[in-house]
């Protein structure tokens, strides 16, 4: 798999609104998070999906996002402010080694990897910190580009999270992903 980090400038072309015809964040994140909740989001760039996990956990949930670089950082807070969802909102700027996420060890319970395992340079790693900060029975929502990630590397993915730990529960239909809600055994 690909170490090549996706520039935040890109990230622009991410939140165009025609995105949303083929991948709405509430119809993807409905079944899997609600009020209350604590979510997880590694590299959620410039908030595609944040903005609607903030909505979705309500006033009283949570919504932690890590992601390397710092202007996705800065424009995830922004758009988050202008929608009024800032105050659910975590944002941390991490190494591209380690989350760094200890705190939150058995206390999250979704994650959100949407289109950024296959840039990570230790996917094992990834998998075990994720395993550890979910509650017991969290769901990690994986999906990966079917135009960067072979079903072969997605396969091996998988592979991966099993071995820290989790198991594939369902493999739903997003488009153009290869996807799988994995659940903490």
């Amino acid at each position: 798999m690909s170490n090549h980090v996706c520039p935040w400038w890109i990230g622009y072309f991410l939140l165009i609104p025609f995105r949303r015809r083929g991948q709405n964040p509430r119809v993807i994140l409905s079944p899997y998070v609600s009020a209350g909740m604590t979510v997880l989001e590694p590299g959620p760039g410039m908030g595609f999906f944040t903005l609607d996990l903030a909505r979705l956990v309500g006033p009283d949930g949570r919504v932690i996002a890590v992601d390397i670089q710092s202007k996705m950082i800065e424009a995830l807070r922004r758009r988050a402010q202008k929608a009024g969802v800032l105050d659910r909102i975590e944002t941390r700027l991490v190494s591209s080694n380690q989350m760094g996420v200890q705190d939150l060890n058995g206390k999250v319970d979704v994650a959100l990897a949407f289109y950024m395992v296959h840039e990570l340079p230790d996917a094992d790693g990834f998998f075990h910190e994720v395993f550890d900060v979910l509650k017991p029975a969290g769901r990690l929502l994986f999906a990966e580009p079917v135009r960067h990630v072979s079903e072969k590397a997605f396969a091996a993915s998988l592979q991966k999270a099993e071995q820290a730990g989790f198991k594939v529960e369902s493999r739903p239909t997003i488009r153009a992903s290869r996807t799988a809600v994995l659940v903490k055994k």
